[in-house]
């Protein structure tokens, strides 16, 4: 089985077996080999129940389409990424589906040097040819394991300073997803009195989905943050490639500010880069940049255009709100495991708690968050929304519209599979925060479908 509808704009995803199957996964094996004639790529997978198959099929479509597949086995999407640039493979694919509950299957998939492969970059192509079906193969490549977790522990360790972090008292979910698997070799060689949750790889998810960015899958790390006193709460979502942060009050941490405080990490280590955001952030990120001595460049958002745009301008570090941290020095990728270490080390060096680092940000920046409209005219409403407050502010059509006024902005932009638009707002006080966000709300609405 393979749907159509699974090639999404960054990645593949779908139900299993209905939407997607191990024929839908040979297909899109041999697919991509045929698209891109590599020669040697890797092939990983997660820890959901359909995922051995789903990834064996993968290999034998690949192989079959005549390239050599290293099997790097039950991995976090970010080794993955790291044994196609570490070992320079031609590209690869990771069976998972990342954040989404238990029934789905999918695929993350690159190219060499870990460039993604998404809707403007090859994988319409690569649905094409698989839903087209394959003839004689000429020569199946080879096919071994290979055992990246040593050199990954190695490199995602060489980002901070293992000795300068104190014994900090930190509680992690890991929601029982790769978090759970990847995690313990790293926490041995760095000294914090961890209190691991749900670290048990299974694809079932008995505890809650591996979705963090949910507030009802937040419940959990915020109470035992708060009830063991914890220097800090981390929640990992299915595949490991984003973390998320509880302070010590039991306050999430929004993704901009984490952006910030991770840019001022890499700006200590590497003063004038270049670091991106995305056009939802908040003004707290360009300002820690600046302050920091390091040069912010607004970026569209988007796996692929950020690790595009770092490669352009050799930025050291992206940042996007929903939580996904890229690093140079990490093939251009995203890591859930890196921004982890950071966070531990920047605590650890200010001496003081979280929730006091944060204090400022809270203090001067106020966030809506993301807020999804469903509209009947995605286009007339961008229009309605340039013609009501253009005269308030510069306006920006670098990913849908935005409007940056002297105390405010935001940015409104569409999803990518359904007619919503996305509002991101902020403001300089909660006053005006909430009351601009309801001007736009209300524009948004008027006319809308049921």
């Amino acid at each position: 089985m393979l749907d159509p509808k699974v090639f999404k704009a960054y990645d593949v995803r779908g139900v299993y077996p209905t939407e997607l199957d191990e024929e839908g996964a040979y297909a899109i094996g041999r697919a991509y080999v045929q698209q891109f004639e590599p020669r040697r790529i890797a092939v990983g997978r997660d820890m959901r129940t359909s995922a051995p198959a789903m990834a064996r099929a993968v290999i034998d479509g690949a192989a079959d389409g005549g390239a050599d597949v290293l099997d790097i086995g039950m991995v976090g999407t970010e080794m993955l990424y790291f044994a196609v640039g570490e070992l320079g493979l031609d590209g690869g694919i990771c069976v998972t589906a990342s954040h989404n509950p238990k029934e789905y299957t999918g695929m993350k998939i690159v190219r060499r040097g870990a460039l993604p492969v998404g809707g403007e970059s090859g994988l319409p192509e690569i649905r094409d040819r698989a839903l087209a079906g394959f003839g004689r193969r000429e020569r199946r490549g080879d096919v071994r394991d290979e055992n990246v977790w040593p050199a990954y522990r190695e490199r995602v360790l060489s980002f901070v300073d293992a000795d300068a972090i104190r014994p900090l008292r930190v509680v992690i979910d890991a929601a029982n997803g790769m978090a759970g698997a990847m995690l313990p070799p790293v926490l041995e060689r760095v000294p914090v009195d961890a209190r691991p949750y749900f670290f048990e790889p299974d694809g079932t998810f008995p505890d809650h989905e591996p979705n963090p960015l949910l507030p009802e899958n937040r419940e959990f790390i915020v109470r035992r943050t708060l009830e063991e006193e914890a220097d800090l709460g981390v929640a990992f979502d299915g595949d490991a490639d984003r973390c998320f942060f509880v302070d010590d009050t039991g306050e999430f941490v929004p993704g901009d500010f984490v952006t910030a405080l991770l840019a001022e990490a890499v700006l200590e280590k590497e003063p004038g880069a270049k670091i991106i955001y995305d056009v939802r952030a908040s003004w707290a990120v360009p300002d820690t940049i600046e302050r920091a001595g390091g040069v912010p460049l607004v970026n569209r958002v988007g796996h692929a255009f950020i690790k595009h745009r770092m490669r352009k301008e050799g930025a050291a570090f992206g940042g996007e709100v929903s939580g996904h941290y890229y690093f140079r020095d990490f093939s251009q990728a995203d890591s859930g495991v890196v921004p982890f270490l950071l966070v531990l080390e920047q605590i650890s060096r200010k001496g003081r708690k979280l929730s006091e680092i944060l204090q400022p940000y809270r203090e001067r920046y106020f966030l809506t968050g993301e807020l999804n409209t469903r509209v009947a005219d995605v286009a007339l409403k961008l229009q309605e929304l340039k013609e009501r407050f253009s005269a308030e502010g510069r306006v920006s059509h670098l990913d849908g519209i935005s409007i940056e006024a002297e105390e405010w902005h935001f940015n409104v932009r569409p999803s990518n599979t359904e007619p919503l638009l996305r509002l991101n707002l902020e403001a300089r006080s909660r006053e005006l925060m909430e009351r601009k966000r309801d001007e736009v709300l209300a524009i948004l609405a008027s006319g809308r479908e049921p």
